[in-house]
């Protein structure tokens, strides 16, 4: 499968390979879900997979960079991606406000990057245990594919540094509300003088995607001398700008639910709706920048272009007229190629539904 370099080659090789291999695998998770014993961790893996599907079709579309090993790095993104889903999920909409509980839950994510790590009893600080083996099962999966990767020992330190930033997120926002925006002030101050100037809010977005890991891995399955060196320019690539675009995005879209359901929305903390668009645009011209110096530039600023279209195609920003005015103004930043990937979306989306 060749690296695609233009909107048209990707989109082909999205049909063709990638969103049938994803949701081959989903099904399969899908089935074991559904036979989870304890009912809040059942309702919780099955809404996680039915309503959070697009995080694993969009996420696959790094396993194009796998070569000959797509399919199995469709495997680890999807199985990697669901853990990631259930978990947000379980803190969410949770039972508990124990940072010790989502600290726990959160330890399968580097666990799940780190050949030969011991399974753990991630349930320990809650109520609800019973799962059946669910996210054992997909943790044991996600080693079972890093180990047939010839290159992964020399992207795992990048992969488990951006999973402990991940599970450091997740802890601090799912704590108390009162407590959350100090946590995370705090934790920001650690990271504040090694990394572009930004806000503590923008930090934690750029910390909240897996789009780092899944390009670090892919990689790692194709190559067979890929160096420590070129994992850790892949890293600085998609770390901060290209994951703080990922996660701003997702944010934005969401504004109205989160304001209604009272939930922690990065977007909220900019001072007005213009320097929040001004903030995305420059985070999108950042990434485009960053992803010029890796190998196969133009298949990364193609992703790029698509993150902010995939988000603009959502049912959220069509019912909204003041997001779709809004959404319009990002489409124009992206230009032409956001353009094509925004109306794919939206056919894509809609032909799902039917």
């Amino acid at each position: 499968m060749r690296i695609p370099t233009t909107s048209w080659a990707l989109m082909y090789q999205v049909y063709k390979h990638v969103l049938p291999t994803v949701h081959e695998y989903l099904n399969g998770w899908r089935e074991k879900a559904e036979a989870i014993p304890d009912p809040e961790l059942r309702t919780q893996a099955l809404m996680s997979i039915d309503t959070k599907t697009f995080h694993c079709e969009g996420g696959a579309i790094y396993a194009i960079l796998a070569g000959k090993q797509f399919r199995e790095a469709v495997r680890f993104i999807v199985a990697y991606q669901t853990i990631s889903d259930y978990l947000d999920n379980l803190c969410d909409r949770s039972t508990s406000l124990n940072p010790e509980d989502f600290r726990s839950l959160h330890q399968s994510m580097p666990d799940a990057l780190t050949i030969g790590a011991q399974i753990k009893d991630y349930y320990k600080y809650r109520d609800e245990k019973n799962d059946g083996g669910y996210l054992a099962d997909l943790v044991r999966t996600c080693q079972e594919c890093i180990s047939s990767f010839p290159s992964y020992s020399s992207v795992q330190k990048e992969n488990v540094t951006l999973a402990n930033l991940y599970s450091d997120l997740q802890v601090h926002k799912h704590v108390k509300e009162e407590e959350r925006v100090v946590r995370l002030r705090n934790w920001f101050q650690q990271y504040e003088n090694n990394v572009d100037p930004m806000t503590w809010y923008e930090f934690s977005a750029s910390s909240g995607s897996t789009l780092g890991i899944f390009c670090l891995t892919s990689y790692s399955a194709a190559k067979h001398d890929m160096t420590k060196e070129e994992a850790e320019l892949i890293k600085e690539g998609y770390f901060p700008w290209v994951q703080g675009l990922h996660i701003l995005m997702d944010y934005f879209i969401d504004q109205e639910e989160d304001r209604v359901g009272g939930d922690l929305n990065f977007c909220f903390y900019y001072k007005n709706e213009e320097e929040m668009l001004s903030r995305m645009e420059h985070f999108f011209k950042e990434a485009n920048r960053s992803l010029a110096t890796l190998p196969d530039g133009k298949f990364h600023r193609l992703i790029n272009n698509g993150l902010i279209a995939i988000y603009l195609a959502d049912d959220k920003v069509k019912q909204d007229p003041e997001l779709k005015k809004k959404g319009k103004r990002l489409i124009r930043s992206g230009g032409p190629r956001t353009l094509f990937f925004y109306l794919n979306g939206w056919m894509y989306r809609r032909k799902s539904k039917t």
